[in-house]
């Protein structure tokens, strides 16, 4: 420990044959406060604790019946939902395989797959009433290109989200800061009672991610 009270900063044994990108990708994970705390906690990721400061702002977990996760993989956001309301169904989404987690009905398939929202709500069994989205498309390098397709994935389940909510229900989802979001916006605006951008402190401050957090869903009409 330093004298300050906190540890100095790990650096990385070796990294000879990585890329650049890699290793500081690695480096930052090290000294990442959150990282620690959710292998100590057992949440499967530090994005768990971005759902847990949403959560403690909006109150949007506790209280929930059925809950579709979006993006489930590796499943942080699902293991702070079961926690928070232990009595909600809860249906996770993503094309990589992702760990059981008791509790959690998982579906490894495309979210953009046409059969998807079907089978979304046949597994959970009923309309949820809230749906939770932390889908991201991988990236290219280009950072424009990279903002559309998340962006895309985003509004896809915003209409997914008006498609499916129960009335009064909430939708969260992440998205990155560019000016593409009016669309997005002006659809959550027509359809939920509140609309609004948060980034919780988990967020790295130089992420350009945000979330939008849109609450009293009003109905299809």
């Amino acid at each position: 420990m330093t004298r300050a009270g906190r540890e100095p900063d790990r650096k990385l044994k070796s990294g000879k044959k990585r890329k650049e990108s890699s290793k500081r990708w690695l480096q930052r994970q090290l000294n990442d406060p959150y990282v620690k705390r959710a292998k100590d906690e057992g949440w499967r990721s530090r994005a768990a604790f971005k759902l847990i400061e949403l959560d403690d702002r909006f109150g949007l977990v506790k209280g929930a019946r059925r809950v579709i996760d979006l993006g489930v993989a590796p499943g942080g956001w699902a293991q702070v939902v079961r926690k928070r309301a232990p009595g909600a169904a809860v249906v996770g989404i993503d094309l990589l395989e992702v760990e059981p987690i008791d509790g959690v009905t998982i579906l490894q398939m495309d979210f953009m797959a046409d059969e998807a929202p079907a089978a979304l709500e046949e597994a959970l069994g009923g309309r949820p009433d809230l749906v939770l989205s932390d889908m991201a498309a991988n990236t290219v390098g280009h950072k424009q290109t990279d903002h559309l397709r998340t962006m895309a994935l985003v509004e896809a389940g915003a209409w997914f989200a008006v498609d499916v909510l129960e009335d009064g229900g909430a939708f969260v989802a992440k998205g990155f800061a560019g000016g593409t979001d009016k669309e997005l916006l002006d659809l959550l605006k027509r359809h939920f009672a509140s609309v609004k951008h948060a980034k919780p402190p988990a967020s790295r401050k130089g992420s350009s991610e945000w979330y939008v957090v849109a609450q009293g869903f009003k109905g299809r009409g």
